[in-house]
């Protein structure tokens, strides 16, 4: 199997068989044992994604944080709360999507007393590395839209080119050119801010009507593919 240059396969190497690998309970029990990456290492467990199989509408974060590597569950947190807002505020019924992250493990680094763990970004190669996962999730769910939060989310699943301020807002047809599997339709994808970004803003009212106002695009866009 193919290593990265620190000796770890990716998450290719803990995929379930191809017969398993529709349903979404396999895969989530595959990626619990997942070595991948060196981020297993202090994680406290893997984080998959979470809501209905039949889920139309995909929220695609950057990973894990503090809390939802502490809890297993993806957007518990501070950012999760205000994603629930923003969601209720654009009419979209949160029971009814899947929220799931491009990375499954939390990346931090320890402050100077060893505390508190304090978020990092992740780089291209532990999105590589954990892409697979997303891509076997997409592929069971079949979503009609998809929402990138933030950067990473972004990037995974459009490339390194991806700009978050270049297309945010904006309905996009995804997979884009290259990335596409033949028998894999197009569906829609809208990039926004991820909700820490909006929690960090220096105006945080402005910020978070601009995510609301992202949010109503994919909700339309749903609708418009019913």
């Amino acid at each position: 199997m193919a290593e990265d240059d620190n000796g770890y396969p990716g998450a290719r190497a803990y995929l379930p068989s191809a017969r398993d690998a529709a349903d979404l309970e396999g895969l989530r029990a595959a990626a619990m044992h997942c070595l991948g990456c060196p981020l297993h290492v202090g994680a406290t467990q893997t984080v998959f994604g979470s809501g209905p199989a039949t889920a139309r509408l995909v929220f695609v974060g950057e990973q894990p944080g503090d809390q939802e590597d502490r809890r297993g569950q993806p957007f518990v947190g501070p950012a999760g709360i205000l994603l629930n807002r923003a969601l209720r505020d654009a009419g979209i019924d949160r029971e009814q999507t899947y929220v799931t992250n491009a990375v499954k493990h939390f990346k931090f680094t320890q402050d100077g007393d060893g505390k508190r763990r304090i978020h990092q970004t992740p780089d291209q190669r532990d999105v590589v590395a954990c892409r697979p996962w997303l891509a076997a999730e997409l592929r069971a769910i079949d979503p009609d839209v998809i929402v990138a939060l933030g950067a990473t989310a972004g990037r995974s699943l459009m490339g390194n080119d991806f700009r978050v301020t270049r297309s945010r807002g904006v309905a996009l047809p995804w997979p884009p050119p290259g990335m596409a599997a033949p028998d894999r339709r197009q569906i829609v994808l809208v990039p926004t801010v991820h909700p820490s970004a909006v929690l960090r803003a220096d105006d945080r009212d402005v910020a978070y009507a601009g995510l609301v106002t992202d949010l109503e695009v994919a909700a339309r866009a749903l609708a418009e593919s019913a």
